[in-house]
């Protein structure tokens, strides 16, 4: 996998989720219009690559950079480090996660939480973005989200878990210390869905109602009704405020 290395002040940052895209330039050295963001309209009933085509014609000009940093949002399988063998990365990936012949099978080492994040994308996806860039640098799209929470878990004395919703999924996840202590993804828009989701992985993760916390982000559904739900059950239940391109535009 390549290593992007931006020789100017400017980064283009690429997100493909389900059935989303969509680009954000950082111009350090731009003080007036640092971060540009600019959503994509997905298009039904053409692939996503043919998505991203159309969308480097509308956008030729703000988007000729030499390199490009892509998130994608795929399912994922989180591999400890000790155990990671790369030559074994696809066949284990494949055996999780049955797909077609038009996925290509990548990896995110991740060594603050001595674990690999194994993903996939789709081979016609990765060769519009590798002719269209010198150098991509490929991310799984969780990866700044676990970063960022990893770092806030070590806040307080409470054990937290974290909900985070997305491409109308719900990342369940909690860390000990330098390791992913649970880490799932579900499928769901419904909020009465996720309650359920998050007070049986709360329960499997043996965490006191009384002390510890759970922590809601993303694109919540019915905030209101699931915080005020999952205050029932969780004294210490919160949402927190969080904007993922606000993140990226820092790295």
């Amino acid at each position: 996998m390549a290593t992007t290395s931006i020789t100017n002040s400017k980064q283009l940052t690429i997100r493909v989720g389900n059935n989303t895209l969509s680009f954000m330039i950082t111009d350090k050295a731009d003080p007036e219009q640092p971060v540009l963001f600019e959503p994509y309209i997905v298009k039904s009933g053409i692939s996503m690559a043919a998505n991203l085509r159309e969308a480097f014609k509308t956008f030729a000009r703000e988007f000729d950079l030499p390199t490009a940093r892509v998130l994608i949002s795929t399912p994922v399988l989180m591999v400890p480090i000790e155990q990671f063998q790369e030559e074994d990365a696809a066949t284990l990936y494949l055996h999780a996660f049955p797909r077609s012949e038009k996925e290509v099978v990548k990896f995110n080492v991740l060594p603050s939480l001595n674990a690999v994040c194994v993903f996939c994308i789709n081979k016609d996806l990765l060769m519009v973005l590798t002719d269209h860039f010198n150098d991509v640098q490929l991310m799984h799209a969780m990866i700044p989200v676990w970063n960022y929470l990893h770092q806030r878990s070590f806040t307080g004395h409470r054990s937290k878990m974290y909900g985070y919703f997305h491409d109308k999924q719900l990342d369940i996840f909690s860390f000990q210390q330098n390791r992913f202590k649970f880490c799932n993804s579900f499928e769901t828009t419904r909020a009465h869905d996720s309650l359920y989701f998050l007070l049986y992985v709360w329960k499997q993760l043996n965490l006191k109602p009384e002390h510890d916390e759970i922590h809601i982000l993303g694109d919540i559904p019915e905030q209101d009704w699931l915080l005020d739900e999952t205050r029932k059950y969780v004294k210490n239940a919160y949402v927190m405020p969080f904007d993922l391109n606000e993140l990226l535009a820092k790295k």
